[in-house]
């Protein structure tokens, strides 16, 4: 199947994935340097990102992270011993918790997305923070 593709799209295309990971490549090293994994930090944005709560599900971390319920539940425990999540037992389903940021994971992740927006606004994406 022939495409009628011009080569600028194909720039386009490959400039917005280059900037894409160079982006990501600088959010993976900004979580480094507060001693946690890029996951670990996508656990803590997912949970205070997450629409009108400040508490998640395993199960809908695992949606946002597209990562398995599994791997899920062992990346909230590796936060949890970090002190930067807490469990509590969901109300509405006893056989399940929701999972809510600390005190520690607040500060973190503010320190980390005030960075992040910093960032952004440093390679023209965001206008003014």
């Amino acid at each position: 199947m022939k495409t009628d593709l011009s080569k600028d799209v194909y720039e386009t295309l490959a400039e917005f994935r280059y900037q894409l990971k160079k982006f990501l490549h600088f959010s993976d090293s900004q979580a480094k340097s507060f001693g946690i994994t890029p996951q670990q930090h996508q656990l803590l944005l997912a949970i205070k990102g997450f629409p009108k709560r400040e508490y998640v599900t395993p199960r809908e971390l695992s949606e946002r992270l597209f990562i398995t319920h599994h791997a899920c539940v062992g990346l909230i425990d590796r936060c949890g011993q970090l002190g930067l999540v807490a469990r509590r037992k969901n109300p509405e389903d006893g056989r399940s918790v929701l999972v809510e940021l600390t005190a520690e994971g607040e500060e973190i992740l503010e320190k980390l997305s005030q960075n992040h927006l910093e960032e952004l606004t440093r390679i023209g994406f965001l206008k003014d923070i």
